[in-house]
């Protein structure tokens, strides 16, 4: 079983239907440790020794955040940039992170149309999630696809269910190991295998 970390940016949590449900359907799984960065450290002062021990004790990380300004919240950026240190994460003795897995879980206003390249932010989520990529590559991570929300602000809540059903599926299936690495390689977006 692998065990997951789920760190979690949102610095208004209050106002998304969408998240608040998908937290609520995955947060307390076996497995599972849910970090909530803003409710840690609504002050920016993030305990990097924490959160180091943190990602050396799971297997698998999950960046779940809103995509503001096609990037991330500014705590989740400012975690990347004090977490992921030089000789811990990357460099000639930083080896702590290499293996294991991380992946982006993003919820977006834009429907799916809008992300491509005849869209109206004319690329596809992918492209705009390469930095994200990059950093999972320096540190010797494999960064898998994706699971991706899209018009998050006109979804009912059957849809908003439906989400909160897949990523329970796929939180529970890569804690589980059920997907195969032709599988995930195969995926544009995760949801696609649940």
């Amino acid at each position: 079983m692998n065990k997951i970390l789920i760190l979690f940016a949102h610095p208004a949590l209050h106002k998304s239907r969408v998240n608040i449900r998908l937290t609520e359907a995955i947060k307390w799984l076996n497995g599972i440790t849910f970090n909530d960065l803003y409710e840690n450290y609504p002050d920016f002062y993030i305990d990097i020794k924490k959160e180091q021990r943190l990602l050396t004790e799971h297997d698998v990380v999950v960046w779940h955040h809103p995509f503001y300004w096609y990037s991330c919240p500014a705590l989740l950026k400012e975690w990347i940039d004090l977490v992921l240190e030089h000789n811990f994460a990357y460099g000639r003795e930083g080896k702590a992170l290499v293996g294991k897995k991380i992946l982006s879980v993003i919820s977006t206003g834009g429907a799916a149309e809008v992300y491509s390249e005849t869209g109206k932010n004319r690329f596809p989520i992918s492209q705009f999630l390469i930095p994200f990529r990059q950093t999972a590559g320096l540190c010797g991570m494999e960064y898998l696809p994706p699971f991706v929300v899209h018009g998050s602000h006109l979804l009912t809540p059957p849809e908003i269910e439906h989400y909160a059903a897949q990523y329970t599926l796929l939180i529970k299936g890569l804690r589980d190991g059920l997907f195969t690495t032709q599988q995930i390689e195969h995926a544009v977006y995760l949801n696609e295998l649940v």
